[in-house]
Order: structure tokens, then sequence, then C-alpha cells
């Protein structure tokens, strides 16, 4: 009976998905894919099989991957020390080398791989041939302009090889670098690199896979979910302290966005199994939906 009663589970589970699968085949999903979950290699086939399950269905899914964990181990190896503002990484000269090498060829080709291994096809990208980007702005901060280095914001997305890829039925695994008019690397935060990259690509949705579940009123109480925010309540969070650091750049990545076109936004945690299939093809789902 426990046998049957499990089965039947598995069938209207099923029976749920089919709707969202027939509407968004042939759409294109921007996932960036960031967090501490990024260090567990569990939970990164979790996701990456989530991915596989999305190309399968004829969902075209494109992954932005951060690496901040794995930047700050390999930077403290080295003797250097991460400063962080406004959730932004600070990085100088001999940073940013370290930056391009965990990111291009470390956590990209094993991104790939994986992909590879769970039967999906994939192809790994350096941001560099995708984002032209101009260094960004001195910060405005209490105690004064700060420089954050060799730090970029994305000034043009070049997307003929993504969509080629796409078009190929092939998962692009990009990174969040962006190359300068003088021909060198800049750190781009992945989140605002993976909303250019939405807009730019026309996407029906733009994922979000972090640490955190979502939007939440009070961050040490997980019954605070926001399930579902307007950009206009996302602005007044902001403004009175409830969304915060790191969550900020999220945010802002996500309702301009929605501004340029893209139709939903979604925040979930990469901590939960299948927190992609989970978030898309189910009728509750398990994260934040940002509206226009």
């Amino acid at each position: 009976m426990a046998h049957n009663l499990t089965l039947n589970l598995r069938a209207e589970s099923l029976i749920e998905a089919l709707p969202y699968i027939q509407r968004f085949r042939g759409d294109t999903f921007v996932v960036k894919y960031g967090g501490s979950s990024m260090e567990d290699e569990s939970q990164v086939e979790c996701l990456l099989r989530d991915v596989v399950f999305l190309e399968a269905v004829g969902i075209n899914p494109v992954l932005v991957h951060g690496g901040g964990k794995a930047i700050t181990a390999a930077m403290r190896r080295t003797g250097l020390t991460s400063h962080f503002i406004m959730g932004l990484r600070v990085t100088d000269k001999n940073s940013i080398s370290i930056v391009e090498k965990i990111l291009d060829t470390k956590i990209n080709p094993r991104i790939v791989s994986i992909i590879k291994h769970f039967g999906g096809k994939a192809i790994g990208f350096s941001g560099k041939a995708i984002f032209q980007a101009k260094h960004l702005p001195l910060l405005a901060v209490p105690s004064g302009p700060r420089d954050t280095g060799f730090v970029g914001e994305v000034h043009k997305v070049q997307t003929e090889e993504v969509q080629l890829a796409i078009k190929r039925e092939v998962v692009p695994v990009i990174s969040p670098l962006g190359s300068s008019v003088e021909g060198y690397a800049l750190n781009i935060n992945a989140d605002t690199a993976a909303s250019a990259l939405a807009t730019a690509l026309k996407a029906s949705k733009l994922i979000f896979v972090s640490d955190v579940p979502g939007i939440m009123l009070n961050p040490s109480l997980p019954k605070t979910l926001v399930p579902s925010i307007t950009c206009r309540m996302v602005e007044k969070l902001i403004k009175d302290g409830t969304i915060s650091q790191g969550m900020v750049p999220k945010v802002q990545s996500a309702t301009r966005a929605l501004q340029e076109g893209v139709a939903k936004v979604h925040l979930v945690s990469g901590g939960r199994s299948h927190c992609l299939l989970l978030e898309i093809f189910s009728d509750a789902g398990i994260g934040t939906e940002i509206l226009p």
C-alpha cells in the first residue's frame, strides 16, 4: 500500500509539472548559480541535474556561475585579504588574476563536466567573450568615495555564441568576467552579469540560486519568507533596511531585468534539493518570485 501511495505521489508531481512544461517549452531561462552550496558536491550535482532536466523538456537554460567562496579561499592561500563594499568584492591587480583563474579554469570546466556526466550538453564561456565592460564608478560610502579596482559593469552583451549554443540545444555556462576596452579582465558581480544577459537574450525567467531561500522580512525567521513581491515593494524594503548588504545588488539586478523585459525573477536556495524544479514546476514554489 505504501509503495502504491509513493508511486501515486510521483505521478501527481509529474501531472502538476505538465502545464508548466507545456507553457515554458522553447523559453530561455537564465540561471545565476552562486553561494556556499557550490562547495558541496552533492548539492552541485543536484542543481545541475535540474538544469539537465530543463534542457530535456525543451527549455533553454543558460547558466551564469559565481565563485566567491572559492575565490576568497584562493586569495587567503596567497596571503591576500578579501574586502567588500556594498556587496562587491574589491579587486586589485593581484586579485584579478586569481579571480580569472578560479572562475575560468576551475569552476567553469567543473560545471560543464558535471552537466555532461548527467547526459546533458554544455559549453563553457569566459565572460570576457560575452560581456564588454567598463570600470565601475567610485562608490559613495559614509567614509568617502571608494574605488573597487578591477571591478566592472556590463556595457554590452555579445549574445551570438550563446544563441548559437541554445540553437544547438547546448547549455551555455558563463563566468562573470568582462573585457574592458583596453582588453584586460574586469570582475563583474555575477548577479548583474546574469541580469544583463537575461535582458539581452529576452529570457522569460531569471533565477538566482544562492544561500538564501528568497526575500525574508526577518532573515532569522524562515516563516517570514515572501512568496511573491513587486518591484515597488522591493524598493521600499531596500529603503527601510529590510533588504541589506549582499542582497541589495541581487534584488536590484532583479528589478532592472524586470524593467527591461524579463517576465519574472525567482530567488531560491541552492541548499534545497531540486530547488529549480520545485520552484518552476510546482504550484506553490519554494522561494520568492519578483514581478514587475
